[in-house]
């Protein structure tokens, strides 16, 4: 095991150890195509609409 240790070192020594990054020429383009549907479904009591409907100014 310590051979191989050893072994893997001496590689990463012989390779150039410069590495270069660079940000590309042209920016980065994310396209999100995103279509978002909401349905909202709601049920009154029967009492209660009779109730808002009796009293339209309770809300």
């Amino acid at each position: 095991m310590m051979t191989r240790t050893i072994a893997i070192i001496g590689l990463t020594a012989a390779l150039p150890s410069c590495i270069n990054v660079s940000a590309p020429d042209k920016p980065i383009e994310i396209n999100l195509n995103i279509n978002v549907t909401q349905e909202v479904v709601y049920r009154l009591d029967g009492e209660a609409k009779s109730l808002i409907q009796q009293n339209p100014g309770i809300f």
